[in-house]
């Protein structure tokens, strides 16, 4: 089962850095920054990165996993850590990932 296809758990355990390596070799754009797993997404303009920050909070909270955003005019910077994995990363952080780019990827091609 791929990412996209899971939900997030309440409870669940940080990752091996093994196993972030792992999960990380399989994300474009993704990388580890001060232990949160990180992304930069660009938009046209102010417009269309307030529309991603919008789905990104509905789909955010049906996960209740919520991340660390810094949005600009067209960027959006999106930081996962699990606080109850003793902020570590977790499955967690990697499924809203998958999910962040799905919502990424559908908007680019609207």
């Amino acid at each position: 089962m791929s990412m996209l296809d899971m939900n997030c758990t309440h409870g669940a355990s940080a990752l091996a850095p093994a196993e972030i390596a792992a999960r990380l070799a399989g994300m474009d754009g993704w990388a580890v920054a001060d232990g949160m797993l990180e992304r930069r997404f660009a938009f046209r303009d102010y417009h269309e990165t307030m529309e991603f920050v919008n789905a990104l909070a509905f789909m955010t909270h049906r996960q209740d996993h919520h991340p660390e955003l810094k949005v600009t005019y067209n960027r959006c910077t999106v930081r996962y850590v699990t606080h109850s994995a003793g902020n570590q990363l977790s499955d967690n952080d990697f499924i809203c990932a998958a999910k962040a780019d799905a919502l990424y990827a559908q908007r680019a091609g609207a």
